[in-house]
């Protein structure tokens, strides 16, 4: 079974790291997660789960779609086997970028992780959330 997931990325800065440069890139290596939630998350990852791309600092914006091609390994740079990383390909742009202020706006979101955990840089996307954000990238604003 495929599990949905937002991970959440600043596009700019000296950390930052935005779509349009894993669109030329093809593939990466996720890490940096820190939190011990979000890396609770990251090890319930699996290769072949479908992953959100959102834009945080001024975007904050989910704005396309990659696919996880590795089971969590520790990452090598870090002194410490908890932080784990996870590979990830390419997978496409939506259609339009989904805002934080359109996500709101939809009251089955209340209760996900997004909006209740603004910090949150890794968590799963329930399929019925998954599916509106979707529609909402695909719809006329």
């Amino acid at each position: 079974m495929t599990n949905y997931w937002l991970v959440k990325q600043e596009p700019s800065g000296p950390r930052g790291y935005n779509f349009s440069t894993l669109q030329k890139e093809k593939t990466t290596v996720w890490d940096g997660v820190h939190n011990n939630l979000a890396l609770k998350h990251m090890r319930n990852m699996k290769k072949g789960d479908i992953v959100l791309y959102y834009h945080t600092g001024d975007e904050r914006q989910a704005v396309g779609i990659m696919t996880v091609t590795s089971k969590p390994y520790p990452n090598p740079e870090e002194d410490n086997e908890r932080f784990v990383i996870v590979d990830v390909k390419y997978k496409r742009r939506l259609d339009k970028p989904v805002s934080l202020e359109q996500m709101k706006k939809e009251k089955s979101f209340k209760n996900w992780e997004l909006l209740r955990i603004s910090r949150l840089s890794v968590m799963p996307v329930p399929k019925t959330i998954w599916d509106k954000i979707i529609s909402l990238s695909k719809s006329k604003f």
